[in-house]
């Protein structure tokens, strides 16, 4: 924070009046000098203590096997050094990512950072036509797959390499050259990560994170602990949240479980915390919400839970609905909450500890070396604490851009590092943050604007609903209606009409639903947000028939 700003910056809210710009206000956690040249991984491994930690570092959680601390070290010395003998992978070259989690997956990923290459991992679900677009995005020049999803590669890349085959295990077994890793002089601007958007308001950008980007999710991260913790990976770890977490617990010196099976499994997660004495699980909303119906419906699996202190949350909005179910039957767990975007490294800004996390509705207050600004979207007028408007931020963790596509980039970035990120939030004169909705799904009726998330929150207070989704409907006189997308609870009937009155007892005139449709489910991305473009079509199709 400059020194000329923290003289007018509020205490409590972080904003200064004179810039109009709100200031974190937590205790610094410094990064290097940025000219220094360095990779993620070099910076990582230099918070290791020496001798290295006894504990485990990896552990799969299927399998129960684990990679010891020393192992993991060698394992990606091993890996680096095949990369640029064997593979001839070299500074720049960008390394696709096709394959599950596994053990293997955080040595990949250092190794590939290690020697500069860029590592681009990407949905194993995906189709091959979709794979293909992202594909064409990043240009990568090696490949790395399992035999269940090689087939899915797009053609041309001449360089593949099978996670599971005999070749790839003697890598990790080689000898391994400590030097290789600083073979060639990194930078932390250069490019270390090529993520793909969630394309939730349409296709896919190439998000490019530079080594200094993934640097500063030390920063986003609370106090290390003085006793090793052990965090319990349930996200994808192609998706920026999981990927992320798949490398910060090596800073801390703490334990990663990976969770390693391709369908979330509630029960088998809640056996793995006690399996393996888990103090954090991080996962998204729809995760916690098949964890707290697991609970309601079975109350021995809370039994072996003892150990578990946080869940951390992130990837989409929390409903107070959720956290109180969840908190109904794990008691002595901590929901935090947290906020972030694929083009900001994850989360720039997150509850800490018990009190803060007692806010709902709220994401918490901005990390250390976070800017913020709250605009209006037409005027582009800075506003002032409490009231709502788009957020932009500012700092170490903003993308670089989106590759090949300085147009779109120019449109979300400005030449003074300032990032629009389509939310609109509030900043309140506490200073913490709240996310009200985003700006391409507010619903405009008769110029009101209908915030989704609020009526979906609403939704899942009826005692029938277990999940909810809300659209706008194309309307000639009104401009869009309201509709919803319910999934029932087991057992439960539920009517169009009896939701519709529900609703309408709760809101103003203009944020009642019109429509009503009973799914099986919400559509959703990997990271738990809903697609709303998927159920806007889906409304569009079910009101047409029936007209």
């Amino acid at each position: 924070m400059p020194s000329a700003a923290a003289s007018v910056v509020d205490p409590i809210s972080g904003y200064c009046a004179a810039t109009r710009t709100f200031h974190s206000l937590r205790e610094p956690v410094p990064l290097p000098p940025p000219d220094l040249p360095l990779s993620f991984p070099a910076f990582a491994f230099s918070f290791l203590p020496s001798p290295l930690p006894s504990h485990a570092a990896l552990i799969d959680s299927a399998t129960g096997e684990a990679v010891s601390f020393p192992a993991l070290l060698a394992q990606v010395r091993a890996l680096a050094t095949a990369l640029r003998s064997h593979l001839r992978v070299s500074r720049g070259d960008v390394a696709f990512v096709l394959a599950p989690p596994s053990l293997h997956t955080p040595v990949l990923y250092f190794a590939l950072m290690a020697v500069g290459a860029v590592v681009s991992p990407a949905n194993p679900a995906l189709t091959t036509g979709e794979l293909a677009h992202l594909a064409a995005l990043s240009k990568p020049s090696v490949a790395f797959a399992v035999s269940s999803t090689a087939s899915k590669l797009p053609p041309g890349l001449t360089t593949v390499v099978l996670l599971d085959s005999p070749g790839f295990l003697s890598f990790l077994q080689g000898p391994g050259d400590a030097s290789v890793m600083d073979a060639a002089v990194i930078r932390q601007s250069d490019p270390a990560v090529v993520l793909y958007s969630s394309g939730t308001t349409g296709l896919a950008k190439a998000v490019v994170l530079t080594h200094r980007n993934i640097m500063s999710s030390r920063v986003m991260a609370a106090s290390a602990p003085a006793v090793p913790e052990v965090l319990l990976l349930t996200v994808p770890v192609f998706h920026v949240y999981g990927f992320v977490f798949c490398l910060r617990p090596v800073m801390a010196a703490n334990t990663l479980v990976l969770h390693t099976p391709t369908r979330f499994d509630a029960r088998a997660v809640l056996e793995a915390v006690g399996r393996f004495r888990v103090t954090r699980l991080a996962l998204a909303p729809p995760a916690l919400l098949a964890i707290a119906r697991t609970a309601e419906g079975e109350d021995s699996v809370t039994a072996s839970t003892a150990t578990l202190q946080a869940v951390l949350c992130g990837g989409a909005s929390l409903s107070p609905e959720l956290l109180r179910r969840f908190s109904q039957k794990f008691p002595q767990v901590c929901v935090t909450q947290g906020y972030g975007l694929t083009e900001t490294t994850a989360g720039f800004c997150r509850n800490i500890g018990v009190e803060e996390s007692r806010r709902v509705g709220s994401v918490g207050r901005l990390s250390w070396g976070t800017e913020a600004k709250i605009i209006d979207p037409e005027t582009g007028a800075a506003l002032p604490p409490g009231v709502p408007g788009e957020l932009l931020v500012r700092g170490p963790f903003v993308m670089k851009g989106y590759l090949g596509d300085k147009e779109s980039t120019s449109k979300v970035l400005d030449s003074e590092g300032w990032l629009r990120t389509g939310d609109v939030c509030m900043i309140g004169k506490d200073g913490f943050v709240s996310v009200v909705d985003r700006m391409k799904e507010i619903i405009k009726y008769k110029g009101y604007q209908v915030a989704p998330a609020e009526l979906e929150d609403l939704l899942q207070t009826h005692p029938g609903i277990d999940e909810a989704g809300v659209v706008g409907y194309p309307d000639d006189q009104v401009g869009e209606l309201p509709v919803a997308f319910v999934v029932g609870c087991s057992g439960s009937s539920l009517h169009e009409a009896q939701i519709k009155d529900f609703v309408a007892k709760q809101v103003v005139h203009y944020k009642r639903i019109h429509r009503v449709f009973v799914v099986d489910s919400i559509p959703k991305n990997a990271s738990g947000k809903i697609l709303r473009k998927d159920l806007a079509k889906l409304a569009l199709h079910q009101i047409r028939a029936k007209l």
